[in-house]
């Protein structure tokens, strides 16, 4: 083929954290990567609410120190508001020994602090390119169509891929892998606000959750450069029910948080907010021969947990090692390793994505008087520990949940009928 321009060992398919977190792991392990980036960065994109357990996939891959210089804002937990009921979590009292502590992050900031350090240490990353097509041999060898920056093509043959596309989810679409989420189905519109009554001390800085009813929430997001992210989640129809311009809906929306509607009356957007429909995406098969989907590109459930960049990072790293080995002659078992693996952590928070809709997960954040224990379990699994089999709420996810919630309902009914 005239146009082969790389021969390469791994080619990386996006440049967020998925991808940098799997270009960091196998840069240092010395394979020769190439990684393809759709997007001018910096670019916006969604998902600004990190957990602690991927701190610790930035440590092991040497990326925490370059992101601790840019003083993101600290997230040391979660808060959830329901009429006037607050159900505060703090990430130093939960189950799991593990990080406390995580960032809310401007991802247009923090992904191109990722990318920069890459390229920094010599990681080839071409912004503005994308993938057109894949043709897979049998040996699981590849050659890649791309287009550059000026539309001309180029081809690309690798050992192994590495899609961490996120929403552009390339080879679920090349390979027709996408399958219909059992998540139900929501809608999103968000955008950047300025903060300018933002309140002084620990309140200014929280993360909340407002919870309007069943389906219908509210996030706010505050950043360290003064700026806050909101956007409100809910079935489609009742984003649909909003009419005007995104910005105009949303100033709208914001009239039903009783907390936050004086705080951000009349303040201005930073760019025309956007709108995701029906956001929850699945697929047949997280891996193939030749290739491993991580992150959004594989699986995206519902913001409500901030579980998307967690898992984003976690199958890169996971993915990134089986691949070193494999490309090492040594035996890899991607079933059992990578797809039974991925799949045990994303069920254990789908399943609290389904049993917040079903309102099962808000009994348990609302009822008072709290109980410790159960709290320190589910808080666990809010900071991304969703492996620990030490965890009752990890190991009985299916049935704890709504257990304690039909204890709750059960107790409720019994003191109003005396």
């Amino acid at each position: 083929m005239n146009n082969l321009e790389f021969n390469i060992d791994v080619l990386i398919i996006g440049s967020g954290p998925s991808g940098s977190v799997a270009a960091s792991y196998l840069h240092k392990k010395g394979y020769n990567i190439k990684v393809i980036e759709k997007s001018k960065f910096p670019r916006f994109v969604i998902g600004e609410s990190l957990l602690p357990r991927c701190m610790e996939h930035f440590k092991e891959v040497d990326l925490l120190d370059c992101l601790n210089e840019q003083e993101f804002e600290i997230k040391r937990g979660a808060r959830f508001l329901k009429n006037n009921v607050v159900c505060d979590f703090d990430f130093s009292i939960k189950h799991t020994e593990g990080w406390d502590w995580t960032w809310q992050v401007p991802r247009a900031d923090f992904d191109n602090t990722l990318a920069q350090e890459l390229i920094k240490r010599g990681v080839n990353i071409s912004f503005e390119h994308e993938v057109t097509d894949v043709k897979f041999s049998e040996d699981g060898s590849s050659i890649t169509t791309i287009k550059d920056e000026h539309g001309a093509p180029y081809f690309v043959k690798s050992k192994f891929i590495v899609d961490s596309s996120g929403y552009g989810r390339v080879l679920p679409r090349l390979l027709n892998l996408d399958k219909p989420s059992e998540i139900p189905v929501h809608s999103s519109i968000f955008g950047h606000i300025s903060d300018t009554k933002r309140p002084e001390g620990e309140e200014g800085t929280l993360i909340t959750f407002d919870v309007l009813d069943t389906d219908t929430w509210l996030w706010v997001i505050p950043f360290s450069n003064g700026t806050t992210s909101i956007g409100f989640v809910g079935k489609s129809e009742f984003i649909d029910s909003f009419k005007g311009t995104t910005e105009e809906r949303l100033h709208e929306m914001m009239k039903l948080s009783k907390h936050y509607r004086d705080r951000f009356k009349g303040e201005k957007y930073l760019f025309e907010p956007k709108s995701i429909k029906n956001f929850s995406k699945s697929v047949t098969k997280l891996y193939g021969k030749g290739f491993a989907l991580t992150g959004n590109s594989a699986e995206f459930l519902d913001p409500v947990f901030s579980s998307g960049v967690t898992f984003a990072t976690e199958s890169a790293l996971k993915a990134a090692k089986l691949i070193a080995k494999e490309l090492n002659n040594e035996s890899v078992d991607w079933e059992t390793d990578y797809s039974d693996y991925m799949k045990q952590g994303v069920n254990v928070f789908a399943t609290y994505v389904k049993e917040w809709y079903t309102g099962n997960l808000q009994t348990l954040f609302f009822h008072r008087p709290e109980n410790p224990e159960v709290k320190k379990q589910i808080c666990a699994v809010l900071a991304g520990y969703v492996w620990d089999q030490t965890n009752p709420f990890v190991k009985k996810h299916n049935r704890a949940v709504k257990t304690m919630a039909h204890i709750i309902n059960m107790q409720k009914e019994k003191s109003e009928t005396i």
